[in-house]
């Protein structure tokens, strides 16, 4: 199935970000893709002072309207952040997923806030303003089973063994890593998930912005249960497309099947929710 990755281009105009989203959904779907991606907080500049401005209720306005394209083209819409959620007086870094129908079939708050300080590179902490969520996120389709995170989640490893262990062949991360970790860490995460697991990996960013406070490094990238990258971006804003062929998936777990070699006798990942 043909999966494509939407690097928008992210204004402070949320209207502006659904209107241009929506239609790089429909150009998607036009050339074939069953699967859609949107980035890391889409339709909102990326910040903690921006996520309370922005937030909204979900569903809300802007699931409203990825419902609404998810139906119209036929796809399945993984919303990236779309909003910051609000609910119960918190704030949420939540991803939807949206089917062919129109249905909401996943929502995925972000488990692990984004709380660093690199001295004289970036200091930021999400937790100022957003509560985590606390649940694994996995949706069907007929092509395979997805697994979900946001960002700072594809650092931690049990997660997509979690995944694995639930029989997903596809992780999708919605994520906006900076310019001190995008370089040193974006392609080498997904990489070392994929081969960990022998899945697809896919990353969806916002496109660059210099201009913002908070710069993304872009780059959004697919890459196979092999650890080859098979499409990546640049920094502007674009679509990516890859054919994600399980076959291949099925072949790499045959070679070299890890997942019915571990010694569970010894060790083992355990999911507690």
């Amino acid at each position: 199935f043909r999966l494509a990755l939407i690097q928008l281009h992210v204004s402070a105009v949320k209207s502006d970000n659904l209107q241009r989203a929506c239609g790089l959904v429909r150009e998607a779907s036009a050339k074939g893709a069953k699967v859609v991606a949107l980035p890391e907080c889409f339709n909102s500049p990326y910040g903690t002072q921006y996520f309370k401005e922005y937030a909204e209720k979900i569903p809300g306005e802007s699931t409203q309207k990825l419902s609404e394209v998810a139906s119209e083209c036929k796809v399945y819409l993984i919303g990236g952040r779309s909003i910051p959620e609000e609910d119960g007086g918190k704030l949420y870094n939540t991803c939807t997923v949206f089917g062919p129908d129109g249905a909401m079939l996943a929502k995925h708050r972000k488990v692990h806030l984004f709380d660093i300080n690199i001295p004289g590179k970036i200091q930021f902490k999400e937790s100022e303003t957003l509560s985590p969520g606390n649940s694994f996120s996995v949706f069907d389709t007929p092509y395979c089973k997805v697994g979900l995170g946001i960002c700072y989640d594809m650092r931690f490893a049990e997660m997509a063994q979690v995944y694995g262990q639930k029989g997903c062949q596809l992780l999708i991360y919605p994520g906006a890593f900076n310019m001190t970790t995008g370089p040193a860490h974006w392609e080498l995460l997904q990489r070392g998930r994929a081969v960990d697991n022998q899945v697809y990996v896919a990353t969806v960013s916002p496109a660059r912005d210099e201009k913002a406070s908070y710069v993304a490094w872009g780059h959004s990238t697919v890459v196979n249960p092999w650890g080859e990258v098979i499409a990546k971006a640049g920094a502007e804003e674009t679509v990516v497309y890859t054919d994600i062929d399980l076959n291949k998936l099925t072949e790499i777990r045959q070679q070299i099947p890890i997942l019915s070699q571990k010694r569970c006798d010894l060790y083992g990942i355990e999911m507690k929710k």
